[in-house]
């Protein structure tokens, strides 16, 4: 297992991205690197509603989906630090964006489309692919999406060939390279 953060999370990372860049899977072995607790908005969500996001879109509509979104993000800002994976439409949202500016700090796992693709063609989760055409859906989404992940506080690269454990320890280093986000141990 790799090293522990030489210091103490001052405030929690949200992760956020487009779906597929690795979130999730980055986001838990970055949480066990720093030893902080990892928690998945979008699960949080799910939880909350005992139904999952495709059906809470389904009956519901996207709008209320966002609601819920900024609900639960705001109420895990206000917890003990720790690594939380968004959805990937949350930070389009201005109030979402803001909260996290104030509380945390944000994290844009960055990856090209053919990655992206790779990852989420086989499944049927993806509640906003579920066109004519995901892979067009996929590419304009990641093409409107992006002005606002630019936004973000830190960027982290992916790419095929890196690792998760890869892709987490460079967001580490990122981290911190931050001195409002780690506390370094003296």
């Amino acid at each position: 297992m790799a090293s522990k953060s030489p210091g103490i999370l001052k405030k929690s990372v949200v992760m956020v991205g487009m779906m597929g860049s690795g979130k999730t899977a980055v986001g838990k072995f970055l949480a066990t690197l720093i030893d902080v607790p990892f928690v998945d908005s979008d699960d949080e969500i799910v939880a909350a509603a005992n139904m999952s996001i495709a059906e809470i879109f389904e009956r519901d509509g996207e709008a209320f989906f966002r609601s819920r979104e900024t609900e639960v993000i705001e109420r895990l800002l206000t917890a003990q630090p720790c690594i939380i994976s968004a959805g990937g439409g949350l930070f389009l949202s201005e109030r979402n964006r803001d909260l996290i500016k104030g509380q945390g700090v944000s994290l844009w796992l960055k990856a090209d489309l053919n990655l992206l693709w790779s990852r989420v063609r086989h499944k049927n989760t993806r509640p906003l692919l579920r066109t004519p055409n995901p892979r067009a859906t996929l590419k304009e989404l990641l093409s409107n999406r992006t002005p606002f992940y630019e936004m973000a506080d830190i960027c982290v690269e992916t790419k095929p060939a890196f690792s998760i454990e890869a892709t987490a320890k460079m967001a580490q280093k990122a981290l911190i390279e931050r001195q409002d986000i780690v506390e370094v141990a003296q």
